[in-house]
């Protein structure tokens, strides 16, 4: 075999090998991207569902409430 021939059967062996590395690399950083964006995406932070944490804050939002309304009704008169 030719020394060139030889020489070309690595130089194509060494590009295949750093093309796939490349790829592999390319896809695991994706594959932490989706990950961090499904984790916000489906993240449990939303505090619309969340009740107030004690009566006292509940009877403090309700009489913020109340008084809104209070103050609505006396402007409509």
């Amino acid at each position: 075999m030719k020394c060139s021939t030889l020489v070309a059967i690595l130089v194509f062996l060494a590009s295949a090998v750093g093309a796939l590395t490349a790829a592999w690399l390319y896809i695991r950083r994706r594959e932490k991207e989706l990950d961090e964006y499904e984790q916000l995406l489906f993240s449990d932070d939303l505090e619309l569902d969340e009740e107030p944490a004690s009566a006292e804050e509940a009877c403090q939002c309700e009489d913020c409430a109340e008084d809104t309304c209070e103050e609505q009704d006396t402007q409509l008169d």
